[in-house]
């Protein structure tokens, strides 16, 4: 995750005229070395995964809520199912060519501006900073830091939030059924 938002950072910071004019600069062998090992630490094709997964994730969702109260509960299952395995095939085959993209474009475009934006010595010090065994440790934990909150706050907000949580269900379920009715 922190290496997602690193690479987001880096992304977001950039314009067209910044990768043509870091594409232009030559870049030392000892440097290029660096930027390709900071690229193997920060996963960018990551970014490309999630732009992918995001959409699947969101249509199985979508399709779970709409058939809410719609359907018998075992065609609803078996329609589940389907869109579960449809959305996984889905991922399967695209994944490859999200994959060759960002293999193509992380050295066209993150490369040079890596090189361009830090020194040699600030590219060992950020290879430093993201091998640190205090970081490895910090993001082995976001996992059980999430859960545990996640657990607190649900446990705090629950009298508040599951009758609005209802009301929400219930009222997405008389949309739908009043779109669906003739």
């Amino acid at each position: 995750m922190f290496k997602s938002m690193i690479a987001i950072a880096i992304l977001a910071a950039t314009g067209t005229a910044a990768v043509a004019q870091a594409a232009a600069a030559p870049v030392s062998p000892a440097k290029q070395e660096l930027v390709t090992h900071v690229l193997q630490l920060l996963h960018p094709e990551s970014i490309g995964m999630a732009m992918l997964q995001t959409p699947a994730a969101e249509a199985v969702a979508q399709a779970s809520v709409a058939l809410q109260g719609r359907a018998p509960v075992e065609r609803r299952d078996a329609a589940m199912r389907d869109i579960t395995a449809d959305a996984k095939k889905f991922l399967e085959e695209a994944a490859p060519v999200v994959k060759a993209s960002s293999d193509k474009l992380v050295p066209l475009t993150l490369a040079p501006l890596l090189a361009e934006r830090f020194t040699e010595d600030e590219l060992r010090q950020l290879v430093a900073v993201l091998e640190s065994p205090v970081k490895l440790k910090f993001e082995g934990m976001i996992p059980e830091m999430k859960k545990v909150l996640g657990e607190k706050i649900a446990g705090d907000t629950r009298a508040a939030i599951d009758p609005k949580i209802k009301n929400l269900t219930e009222q997405i379920g008389l949309r739908l059924r009043t779109a669906v009715t003739p």
